[in-house]
């Protein structure tokens, strides 16, 4: 380390003047003229084609055989070197793309440490012919490589390449290359499916890859290997952790400056225990400084002003209209009532959409601070709690139908207006309809949402009552403006018949509910659950029958209701512990493959384009998507005719992979949409594009051909 340090202040006193101070350099490496005979390193450009097809692309390939002892070096040498360079000379109209580098190695040199290879490497570049290349005569393809070689000594060497190939249209066959430039390419860093956060001090750098499901025991060595010089100190020991969490690598801090470091790219190489051996895969990541998400470019008024957009959406959509239904059919109940009290009925309202919401959003923030990888919908996940609001549904569609009466007014949320009764009555309606909500994400919500989740507890809260807001002000503004609310109808007798009507839709989400058991608890969990919906049919029947018999029987019938009612939910937990369905999708559509991170970073690595759906059988607007556009033949002719791998994330159950992923878009929920696009013709994998939340087919179809592919 102290030659290091030396070494550094060397270079940095060279290039200081009396008035401006260098950043550091890495240390200067000394050149030695190439001594008599054999280079150290042979080099010879392959081809993966065998002919060049007119406007087609095809990977070259700069193999390096390097003497034994001897290295060179990757993109970022490390503490010292130089990467190799190639100066092509094509004909007019041919293009080059830059050098790939594949995986590299770490190379001790004394107490320093470089970054290279060594034996043996190939180092890629994309050409792309030009459509109107003439047939026939062969292309001669030249370019000038350097390179810098070192043992303990270092040698600059050059040599001029060049590869001749025939043009020839159609598909090309095989070059003598091809297997030597697969095995590179495989070799070849591909995005990281997990994110990374960067904590740094002045003494280390701590990275931290969020890859739940990791084995630790399959994991023989993590090494990462950092984009450019300085941020981390090369040659110090990576302190390596894996838990259910993922990967924490710490390093000690390099020579640049702190603020210099705040973010951190590099290349992470995991080497697993397989029965065949140990395999390594590369990834290239971006670790980002803790605190900063993908979504916090938006301010704290910014994200509340998306939520409040995204909460007043909510009342639109299908899993809020049947509480809202309720709601619309009280105020309309209300009309007679005086000013005052509407009012109050729309604060109660209010406060319960805003109190409900406070109490999700305080329970996501304190589970997510334990270790948990959650995000909104989160109580959704969990079969005991769908179950538990099927049954409150289906006991509010009793009551709307008559067989059951909870106090002495419509609906049986209030027993008078002016009671205080029918305040709570307005506020329950307020939380239910919150709890309602939660298994739609309307249009602005994601963004919001995903930036409350990386933001300090107030902020945080913040934002989620802006939801919140959002969804109780329509309800909010006709209570306090007296001229809209001569806009509503005169209550009168088809309250009633509207009131039974609008049980059906409450039945319509029981029996989704219902569905979302299957696929939670599979088909003795929605035994389970049918058989408690009919014990709360039979109380509700029972308490119907009673109210006009005699006191004794209603004594019996309200015994025996309860006792069904406690039965019913007895049967919950029950229900709750079976197994999840296995069910892979519905009927039509593009097929699709089910997501894991080692799946999706297969697929990235061979370059195929990818479509991932982030979803749950709780997410209506999910539903929705699938039905109008996931599930349409034009769109599975397009997935099938680009070679598009659809890949489906189901997050009806909690998911720490899915969370993770969700999470490095800075999303806390679903529905997320993601295209991966192809890597062929590109020489850098391009980032992954995000579609909108609501989706047609043609946002879809425009995706894949047109901005993407």
């Amino acid at each position: 380390m102290a030659l290091r340090l030396l070494a550094a202040a060397l270079v940095v006193g060279m290039l200081t003047g009396s008035v401006l101070a260098a950043e550091p350099a890495r240390a200067p490496t000394v050149k030695t003229p190439a001594p008599p005979g054999p280079p150290k390193v042979t080099v010879t450009l392959l081809s993966e084609a065998a002919s060049i097809e007119p406007g087609a692309s095809f990977w070259v390939g700069l193999r390096q055989r390097i003497a034994p002892g001897w290295h060179t070096y990757w993109t970022n040498p490390g503490d010292s070197g130089e990467p190799p360079t190639i100066d092509w000379t094509l004909p007019t109209g041919w293009e080059a793309g830059p050098l790939v580098f594949p995986q590299p190695e770490r190379i001790p040199v004394g107490p320093l440490m470089s970054y290279g290879y060594t034996d043996e490497v190939v180092l890629l570049t994309r050409l792309t012919a030009p459509a109107g290349v003439p047939t026939g005569a062969p292309v001669t393809l030249r370019g000038h490589a350097a390179w810098l070689v070192c043992e303990k000594i270092c040698i600059p060497e050059e040599a001029e390449v060049a590869l001749t190939l025939p043009v020839i249209p159609g598909k090309a066959a095989p070059g003598a290359g091809a297997s030597a430039i697969e095995r590179t390419r495989r070799a070849v860093p591909g995005p990281s499916p997990w994110p990374a956060a960067l904590r740094a001090t002045p003494e280390t750098v701590t990275v931290s890859v969020a890859a739940p499901g990791l084995e630790p025991d399959r994991i023989g060595e993590v090494l990462f290997f950092a984009g450019r010089w300085g941020v981390i100190d090369h040659a110090a020991v990576q302190e390596v952790s894996i838990d259910r969490d993922g990967i924490t690598l710490r390093a000690a801090r390099g020579l640049l400056p702190e603020g210099a470091g705040s973010d951190l790219d590099g290349v992470l190489v995991i080497r697993e225990k397989l029965d065949q051996g140990f395999v390594s895969q590369a990834f290239t990541i971006k670790a980002t400084a803790a605190g900063r998400a993908s979504g916090s470019s938006l301010s704290l008024l910014a994200a509340m002003g998306l939520a409040l957009a995204g909460g007043l959406i909510l009342n639109l959509m299908p899993c809020v209209l049947p509480v809202l239904s309720i709601k619309a059919l009280e105020l309309v109940g209300h009309a007679e009532a005086s000013p005052g009290a509407v009012r109050r009925h729309g604060l109660a309202y209010t406060a319960g959409i805003l109190v409900c919401f406070a109490a999700l959003a305080g329970a996501l923030l304190a589970l997510r601070a334990g270790g948990a990888q959650i995000g909104w919908g989160f109580q959704l996940q969990s079969p005991l709690v769908v179950m538990a609001l099927a049954y409150v549904l289906f006991t509010l569609g009793l009551s709307l139908s008559g067989f059951l009466v909870i106090g002495g007014r419509l609906t049986g949320l209030g027993q008078g207006l002016a009671a205080w009764p029918g305040y709570a009555g307005s506020f329950f309606t307020g939380a239910l309809a919150t709890v309602a909500a939660t298994p739609c994400t309307a249009p602005f919500m994601g963004a919001a949402v995903g930036y409350a989740l990386t933001q300090p507890p107030v902020a945080a809260l913040a934002v989620f009552e802006a939801l919140g807001l959002g969804l109780a002000l329509p309800f909010l503004v006709l209570s306090l403006v007296p001229a809209w609310r001569g806009l509503l109808p005169r209550p009168g007798p088809w309250m009633a018949r509207l009131s039974q009507a609008l049980a059906f839709p409450l039945y319509a989400s029981v029996a989704w509910l219902v569905w979302v058991v299957s696929r939670q608890a599979g088909p003795d969990g929605v035994a389970l659950v049918l058989v408690g919906l009919l014990l709360i049919a039979f109380g509700a029947w029972l308490h119907h029958v009673a109210r006009r018999a005699a006191p004794r029987w209603r004594r019996v019938a309200t015994g025996l209701a309860l006792v069904s009612a406690a039965t019913a939910i007895a049967l919950a937990p029950l229900a709750a512990a079976g197994p999840p369905s296995t069910a892979t999708g519905g009927p039509g559509g593009a097929a699709w493959e089910p997501f894991s991170p080692s799946r999706l970073a297969e697929l990235r690595a061979q370059g195929r384009p990818v479509f991932v759906n982030f979803t749950a059988a709780w997410c209506i607007t999910c539903l929705v998507n699938e039905r109008v556009a996931l599930r349409s033949p034009a769109v599975a002719e397009t997935f099938a005719r680009q070679g598009v791998v659809y890949l489906k994330a189901d997050w009806t159950s909690r998911s720490a992979e899915i969370a993770s992923v969700l999470g490095s878009f800075g999303r806390s929920g679903v529905p997320l949409y993601v295209v991966y696009p192809s890597r062929a013709g590109r020489t850098v994998a391009p980032e992954p594009r995000v579609l909108p939340q609501i989706l047609s087919e043609g946002t879809i179809i425009d995706a894949i051909e047109k901005e993407i592919l």
